[in-house]
């Protein structure tokens, strides 16, 4: 009996140790967070579908950029028929947001790195990321929205989420947003791409000022403008492209993630989710036009 009693003894000893272990502050966690990542794996342990990104620039201890864009959660896009003036940075989680490289001031407490951002009239949103490991190419965290609040997922996976998994960034050294600039021409490569395709060529043409011009070809063969597109906006940060429009008053939203710039070619690719719930991945073509 003493032996039994001394063996789970020593069983829960080491059970201790391993929670100490796992609860041990991270070193020199500042500087290993130094760098641009974008979520990879979502709450409920799966990939993260391409309308649900985000991107975190860490520049300095003190210092970071976050960029995302979302419609409604879960969904593939935005269809708005009366779209409200463009959302500012401020928006809640869930929420149609617009965060385009979105100044935060970093803190870092042990292993928790808190992102806060500030909007109009003094308002501000905290972002907690607890982080439970790290590595040179991804780090796995706990979310926890509008600090000292508990963990909040998007709506729609709360009930999906894994304890002790928590979300998966990796690490990209990729930033297109100056080799997107100028015309392209494309389309989707596979059946299933943009619920906004309709098979043809059309070209796009990527501003510095963070507008784009989109054109399709009339009866006479000709490139041509939609003079009812009253807003055509988007950014890229690293490999992330979020795009926005309004055509007859609605707004539409589409997200992907750009796979390559190279010799003149680029490609896209996006995980989309059916109306089902099963995903697939979409992608997109085009050549740079001179």
């Amino acid at each position: 009996m003493k032996k039994v009693f001394l063996a789970l003894a020593v069983a829960a000893m080491a059970f201790v140790g391993c929670s100490k272990d796992e609860d041990k502050t991270i070193d020199n966690l500042a500087e290993k967070l130094q760098g641009k990542w974008i979520v990879d794996t979502g709450f409920n342990g799966q990939p993260e579908l391409t309308n649900n990104k985000e991107v975190i620039t860490f520049v300095s201890s003190t210092k970071a950029y976050a960029s995302r864009s979302r419609g409604e959660m879960g969904g593939d896009s935005i269809h708005n028929p009366n779209p409200p003036a463009p959302p500012d940075s401020n928006s809640m989680p869930g929420a149609p947001g617009w965060d385009n490289y979105e100044e935060c001031d970093v803190t870092i407490e042990g292993n928790t790195v808190t992102l806060t951002s500030y909007g109009p009239e003094g308002s501000k949103k905290s972002v907690q990321y607890k982080i439970k490991s790290i590595s040179e190419s991804e780090f796995t965290c706990e979310i926890v929205r509008d600090a000292p609040g508990g963990i909040m997922p998007p709506p729609d996976s709360a009930e999906n989420n894994i304890e002790g998994q928590g979300q998966r960034y990796v690490r990209i050294t990729a930033d297109y947003k100056q080799a997107i600039l100028g015309k392209w021409e494309g389309h989707v490569t596979n059946e299933q791409g943009s619920e906004f395709d309709d098979g043809e060529d059309h070209q796009w043409e990527y501003l510095a000022d963070g507008t784009f011009r989109y054109y399709s070809q009339d009866g006479n063969g000709t490139w041509v403008t939609n003079p009812n597109q009253t807003l055509s906006q988007y950014f890229v940060d690293g490999t992330l492209l979020c795009t926005r429009w309004v055509i007859d008053g609605t707004e539409n939203r589409e997200w992907w993630e750009i796979a390559s710039i190279a010799d003149g070619v680029m490609n896209w690719t996006a995980l989309r989710q059916r109306e089902d719930g099963t995903t697939y991945t979409a992608t997109f073509q085009m050549t740079k036009v001179n």
